[in-house]
């Protein structure tokens, strides 16, 4: 093989494996939140809007939140967000002051699953 093919083909494969880790390095991670994760604030949240750095298939993700006791309060499934399919939305009663626990668990459309959790306080 000449040194000019065999440099060609050296990076057509290091071309290659920097594509295939890119690509697997992309899955859907929260980005930010509403309520922001460690917030304190004075009016209750409606709701619950979660960022996802990437799509997210509804039919296999959650957003749930816990009050201080650890009981679910939310109102149920989560939906995508008219921002886009990249935001889970996830509707609140009306809640008392406290520490509430978001728990968030996405299949992302590269088919990986992440989950997490944080947390944000009203203020009494």
């Amino acid at each position: 093989m000449t040194r000019g093919l065999a440099g060609a083909l050296a990076r057509a494969v290091l071309l290659i494996g920097l594509v295939g880790a890119g690509a697997a390095g992309a899955h859907g991670l929260l980005e930010r939140a509403e309520p922001r994760p460690g917030a304190t604030v004075r009016t209750a949240p409606a709701a619950v809007r979660v960022w996802f750095s990437e799509r997210v298939e509804l039919a296999y993700s959650s957003v749930r939140v816990f009050d201080p006791a650890g009981r679910q309060v939310d109102g149920g499934a989560a939906a995508l967000d008219a921002a886009g399919p990249r935001v889970l939305r996830v509707a609140l009663p009306p809640l008392a002051p406290g520490r509430y626990v978001v728990r968030w668990r996405v299949l992302s459309v590269d088919s990986h699953v992440t989950e997490g959790e944080f947390s944000f306080r009203i203020a009494p």
